[in-house]
């Protein structure tokens, strides 16, 4: 049966939407029917693309409140600055659409009760485009968890270590939202990559919060160094190096948190889930299973015995473990992030039609996307403790189950597929 067609609003025409049209190009049962940016040469460019894509001129407007008044808009996937992308999603709530926002940490926590109050007092969904949470290996990584072949879940690690000297430092003269961020602030910038699918793992927000944590911040020498290598001057950043944050969890469970884009070095979202019975290591490619994997018994040099643990390789769990939405999708995938933006929209998209609340919530919006402030916050303080606040006040002890869907986050419903 056809899905019912979604008539969505695109705001914000940067670099990022037309990666996202890619994928909205990809999916048949969506239109977009207008599209919003302050600058009319990213509207003209936007607006070629779908003429190169033989796909009808969208409404185009400067100002999104305009957009927002549309009748025929259902739902808008806001594409923005960091700085303006939660106050466009609480607008848009207000005028009863579902947002969908792109990624990125808040500057403050008001911003983010203003969130969170706009979706509670309209009915209206809020969801992150974390397209992580749907990248294959993470979805199979909690299909795993969720079979409990991890056993109770202690600790996980994740990150955003990527190396972009040259796109920060020469983002400086363009007025790029993330040069400026690093060169003023001092923060996890960007945690939500490997935070959301952790968060998702250990029940975050459903029996789990996060309840506190600390940050640290190395120097900061990578990017003046680059710039100056490269002649453009002596220019001071103040977010460090490396950023490390460490999150405690209602449950007992240790989150670690590694931010590090300025140092050479390959990417990683630097992933591990360890439990009782094993654990996996993204940046080893391998998982442990006590009983189960490989050892070996020997004997050192002074005639005591001991084991060697060995790994197993991550792609040897994957036809007993793939999540059910990758079975079929890994052989013909669409869009960008290996075909992980795709699946983010298709969540998105699912729960306008059915116009039930979406998988990745207007809480889980703000529990990931204050690390960024309260990270900064505790930095300054000299990696002091700083408590998260509970955006759910209180309802995560015992919340409605979220809605039983292909798309679901918190368990895998097998039934959904046959």
């Amino acid at each position: 049966m056809q899905n019912k067609a979604v008539n969505l609003g695109l705001i914000g025409l940067g670099a990022r939407a037309e990666t996202l049209l890619v994928s909205l190009f990809g999916t048949r049962d969506v239109e977009v029917v207008a599209v919003c940016d302050l600058s009319a040469v990213a509207i003209t460019k936007i607006k070629g693309i779908f003429a190169q894509n033989g796909r009808p001129a969208p409404a185009d407007y400067q100002n999104h409140h305009d957009l927002l008044a549309r009748d025929d808009v259902e739902a808008v996937i806001i594409s923005t600055s960091w700085i303006s992308h939660l106050p466009i999603a609480t607008a848009a709530m207000k005028a009863g659409k579902y947002a969908a926002i792109e990624v990125g940490g808040a500057s403050s926590t008001e911003e983010l009760w203003q969130l969170v109050h706009a979706s509670e007092q309209t009915g209206m969904p809020c969801m992150m485009l974390e397209n992580i949470c749907y990248a294959r290996l993470e979805l199979m990584i909690f299909n795993m968890v969720r079979q409990g072949l991890f056993g109770e879940i202690v600790h996980c690690e994740g990150g955003y270590e990527h190396e972009m000297r040259a796109h920060l430092v020469g983002g400086l003269d363009r007025g790029l939202e993330r040069s400026l961020h690093n060169r003023c602030r001092n923060a996890d910038l960007y945690p939500t990559h490997q935070l959301g699918p952790i968060a998702k793992i250990l029940g975050i927000n459903r029996g789990n919060r996060f309840l506190s944590l600390t940050s640290t911040a190395s120097k900061a020498r990578s990017l003046a160094g680059y710039a100056r290598a490269h002649g453009v001057g002596d220019i001071v950043f103040n977010n460090g190096d490396v950023v490390t944050t460490v999150i405690k969890c209602a449950g007992g469970e240790t989150i670690a948190l590694t931010r590090s884009v300025t140092l050479p070095r390959p990417y990683s979202r630097h992933g591990r889930v360890q439990g009782t019975k094993g654990l996996w290591l993204e940046d080893a490619n391998g998982i442990f299973i006590d009983g189960v994997s490989r050892t070996i018994e020997e004997i050192d040099a002074a005639g005591n015995p001991y084991t060697t643990h060995l790994w197993d390789a991550v792609e040897s769990y994957s036809d007993r473990y793939e999540h059910p939405l990758w079975r079929d999708y890994k052989q013909n995938t669409i869009g960008g992030h290996a075909g992980a933006d795709w699946l983010a929209i298709q969540a998105f998209l699912d729960a306008v039609r059915k116009k039930t609340t979406t998988p990745i919530d207007v809480y889980d919006c703000a529990a990931w996307m204050s690390v960024t402030c309260l990270s900064e916050q505790s930095i300054a303080l000299g990696s002091m403790p700083v408590a998260f606040p509970d955006f759910t006040n209180g309802k995560w002890m015992k919340r409605q189950p979220a809605p039983v869907s292909k798309w679901a986050l918190d368990a895998v419903h097998e039934e959904c597929f046959r």
